[in-house]
């Protein structure tokens, strides 16, 4: 079993907090993620998340003009330099202090941070490829200056279309003109008159006008103009420039006010080449206007909650939407009024998942009632089900695949049709119980459900939807459920220290009771059905022979899990009170590992056979969540208790946008302020992909994706100077060397070089690229034809490919069949697509043959209008001569027509 899995997407949420941005050409999505930056790409619908984690929430974001650096800070002022189109951190560095703000200049060369009330402006960091000799810089950040003048915290930047000036927003109630560098004649100038702070101040296109938006909804427009109450100015041309520079000054024009009905204004954008403005109001309403005329285009209602951000790409055709609160990412098209992305993550904590047996979609279920459904490939839910009036607590798949099982705290088992889309069974038990475990037989005709009120296991048919019986002989709560993968026994996890294996399809239905130290809180079979693991409260993991009932060997996990301490601990991790356990666990589809999760930050991966911890994965590095943290740290203790949970945010000018308004009872789980101001860090639900390449985690954070697909891009192994793209492309193209052009390009590990290569070899040399082919790069090139036959549109050319790799190596995949079994789990499942598509295509063909050989009108009509020619031919004239003339000699054939 392969250990090198690498975090490769996150699933599950789509936005926290923080702001949106555009690619320079308008077709990705940056949104922050918690301490993480996913990238949606809104061409081709599909989603990545940057390999890179920030140590607290990520608060602003930053991209250059070109798109190929980001800069993102996070909320202690910590930044992070990144390469877009490479996905690596490039530089760290930190700003001391939060920052409030953050802007690019047109040009590319600065970047202005609001730190404070103070801005910063910076020079761009160079590249590795922009410096003349190809090295990254020591101090790559350069101080340009620093600009003071505001008395609170400045809440917007943005920068003229020249780079020469640009205009900052704040919370003092007023806006600023600062220019880059000192300019001749220029002084900072003072935009003041809004009675709350203001959100955003921008320049036309022109830069003639100002417009400035503030919190109350006043939209104040602005022009250079001169004091009509000034005097006169006299013929001397001297004294009337004087005079005008004296008298000309910035000036409102014009007030408009957004009137919402007590709403406040909580985003805005502008955008100056369509003078297009949009505002995000606090009652989840964004209204589009057209400057300077102040027309409303239109509103629309998007959320519940407040908007947190808008940002309008270069064109002005799309415009993105963030609310924090319901975790809510929307891109509208505003001239067909068209959503084009649409996505939420849950709401509440994510209680299970479950892969579907082809390992292209994942469902997850959480406390909020929801059920959703996530295409791996994507990263995009493509559906999402609420239904259930409660939390979700589990979920299962039909071994077929179209038909999902959901258990829930309101008392129901619903039953899900994957195709259509729709519940078509719910089962309810003849009391009222709140569900927390579910099993569901691999034949999908009997499902079974345990409670943590009563103590019996109720069974249901699937086909009638009716109870067929209850197994009585727990002494406690039912925790776990799972069913033999063969359908043979049915397997319960109780506390009260037991676990009980039921043969329900028997004339007597008899349990075996296993022994166990603690509380059951999870259990899992081998894919084989023989071996059964046991996670305990005390943070034991046992293994159990099903057969002969008798446990076989056994883990102690507790100082594996152990670690982080919760923000209200007073020890550190490794002396911190509570139970440490593993709430979740799962074998891998070769049954040779088990994956653990519990309430930690630690993911951990165990060999079955030789019992040893094999790879420890490390959910989150967020110190916004509580349990992130090793060891104490003093200064963080203060008199009134920790320092994190002291609200030190806002002053009472904020009091009444911080107070929550809900009515009393209406918010389940209690104040939702306490609740997400400091989130624990735990693992809740763990499973293993069926092709074995990938496993996934339900975390604070969302879904985490591990994967073994996720290698860089640049493998250093068995490389000399003589290997590079070129050289490559040399013996591919001119030396017609197709087995070197392999080898070096799977050496050099790019994706477009491999592809290139592979396409490039004729079919007909293929079988002899195969066998020569050393059995080291063979695994790879399984893989890499395995996904090529996904993806590629040239079946043949890839069911060749298929066909001589197993011609060739058959014996040796044979002999190592658990080293490829995931990749020939690949090419198994790309066949069987193949097949299923051709059969589809070929009844197609046959059914239109036959139908259009069962039209009498058609082939009568065609008879007619022969008929109707050779009389018209007999009638005209008695004879007639055709010449044809042939290409290979000059000689003249006659046909007489009679």
């Amino acid at each position: 079993m392969k250990t090198e899995f690498r975090f490769s997407n996150l699933l599950g949420t789509v936005y926290s907090q923080g702001n949106l941005l555009f690619s320079p050409d308008g077709s990705c999505l940056f949104s922050p993620v918690g301490n993480r930056v996913t990238v949606f790409d809104l061409i081709n619908n599909k989603s990545h998340t940057l390999p890179f984690a920030h140590r607290k929430n990520i608060a602003r974001l930053g991209l250059t003009p070109r798109g190929n650096l980001l800069l993102s800070v996070d909320e202690d002022g910590h930044a992070i330099l990144t390469s877009v189109s490479r996905r690596i951190a490039l530089h760290h560095f930190t700003f001391k202090s939060s920052v409030s703000a953050l802007a690019f200049s047109p040009s590319g060369r600065h970047f202005a941070v609001g730190v404070g009330r103070h801005i910063q402006v910076w020079h761009t960091p160079s590249t590795p490829d922009q410096n003349v000799d190809g090295e990254l810089e020591f101090a790559p950040f350069i101080l340009h200056r620093v600009y003071a003048g505001h008395y609170d915290t400045v809440q917007s930047i943005e920068w003229s279309s020249d780079s020469r000036f640009f205009l900052s927003a704040a919370k003092d109630l007023t806006a600023r003109i600062w220019s880059l560098n000192p300019e001749e004649g220029f002084v900072p100038t003072t935009l003041a008159g809004h009675r709350e702070g203001v959100l955003g101040a921008y320049f036309s296109r022109d830069q003639e006008t100002i417009y400035t938006i503030s919190k109350d909804g006043a939209v104040f427009q602005w022009a250079y103009l001169r004091n009509p109450n000034a005097p006169e100015p006299e013929e001397d041309e001297e004294m009337e420039d004087a005079d005008e520079d004296s008298h000309a000054r910035w000036r409102i024009t014009q007030r408009h006010y957004f009137l919402q009905n007590n709403a406040k204004v909580n985003c805005a954008a502008y955008h100056a080449d369509s003078n297009l403005l949009v505002a995000g109001f606090s009652n989840g309403v964004f209204g589009l206007y057209e400057m300077p005329e102040f027309n409303m285009i239109h509103t629309l209602s998007i959320s519940q909650n407040d908007i947190d951000f808008v940002t309008i790409n270069k064109t002005g055709e799309w415009l993105a939407f963030g609310a924090s609160k319901l975790g809510q990412l929307l891109v509208w098209e505003w001239q067909s009024e068209s959503y084009i992305l649409k996505q939420q993550g849950h709401f509440d904590s994510i209680n299970a998942l479950v892969y579907s047996p082809d390992g292209q979609k994942i469902v997850t279920t959480a406390d909020d009632g929801k059920i959703k459904v996530w295409d791996v490939n994507s990263g995009f839910c493509i559906v999402t089900f609420t239904e259930h009036s409660s939390g979700v607590t589990a979920c299962e798949f039909a071994k077929k695949g179209n038909v999902l099982f959901t258990s829930s705290l309101d008392g129901s088992i619903r039953a899900w049709d994957l195709i259509r889309y729709r519940n078509f069974r719910t089962f309810t038990a003849p009391t009222r119980l709140s569900f927390s475990s579910l099993a569901v037989d691999p034949s999908g005709e009997v499902v079974c459900a345990g409670s943590l009120d009563s103590f019996d296991i109720h069974i249901w048919s699937v086909q009638t939807g009716q109870l067929l019986d209850r197994l009585v002989g727990h002494e406690g709560p039912i925790s776990s459920l799972a069913f033999a993968p063969n359908g043979g026994v049915v397997v319960s996890g109780s506390w009260d220290h037991t676990v009980r294996i039921w043969s329900i399809f028997d004339r007597t239905q008899t349990s075996e009771p296993l022994q166990l130290q603690a509380d059951v809180l999870d259990i899992a079979f081998r894919p084989d059905s023989r071996q059964l693991a046991v996670s305990t409260l005390d943070g034991q993991l046992t293994f159990w022979s099903v057969s002969e009932a008798e446990q076989q060997s056994g883990v102690d996990g507790r100082r594996d899990v152990s670690g982080g301490r919760k923000i209200t601990d007073r020890r550190t991790a490794a002396n911190a009170a509570g139970t440490k356990s593993f709430g979740a666990i799962r074998y891998s589809a070769d049954g040779t590992c088990v994956l653990a999760g519990g309430n930690s930050k630690y993911i951990c991966l165990y060999s079955v056979d030789s019992l040893v911890l094999l790879k420890k994965y490390t959910v989150s590095i967020n110190l916004s969540l509580s349990g992130t943290q090793e060891f104490l740290n003093s200064k963080l203790l203060t008199e009134a208790g920790p320092a994190g949970l002291i609200d030190e945010q806002g002053d009472a000018s904020d009091l009444e946008d911080r107070l929550d308004k809900s009515l009393p009872g209406s918010t389940r789980g209690g104040d939702p302020s306490a609740r997400k101001r400091m989130p624990e860090v735990r693992v809740t639900g763990v499973a293993f992909a069926p092709t074995g390449r990938s496993f996934c985690a339900a975390s604070t954070e969302g879904l985490l994706i591990y994967s073994l697909d996720t290698m860089p891009l640049f493998d250093p192994i068995d490389l000399d100077l003589a290997v590079t793209p070129a050289s490559t492309l040399h013996v591919l193209q001119k030396e017609k060397d197709y087995l070197k052009a392999l080898v070096m390009a799977f050496r050099l590990n790019e994706v477009p070089l491999i592809r290139q290569v592979y396409e490039a070899i004729p079919h007909s040399n293929i079988g002899l690229v195969v066998e020569e082919l050393p059995v080291v790069y063979v695994p790879r090139l399984l893989r890499f034809v395995g996904k090529q036959t996904e993806e590629s549109p040239h079946l043949e050319f890839c069911l060749l490919w298929v066909q001589a790799i197993l011609n060739g190596h058959g014996q040796w995949i044979r002999e190592n069949r658990a080293t490829v079994d995931a990749e020939l789990r690949t090419v198994s499942r790309a066949v069987g697509r193949i097949r299923d598509e051709l059969r589809r295509l070929a009844d197609e063909n046959c059914f239109t043959i036959d139908y259009l050989l069962s039209q009498p009108t058609a082939q009568n009509g065609a008879q007619n209008g022969a008929a109707n020619e050779q009389k018209s031919i007999t009638n005209g004239t008695d004879t007639q001569q055709v010449e044809i003339e042939e290409d290979d000699d000059d000689d003249t054939e006659w046909i007489g027509l009679d």
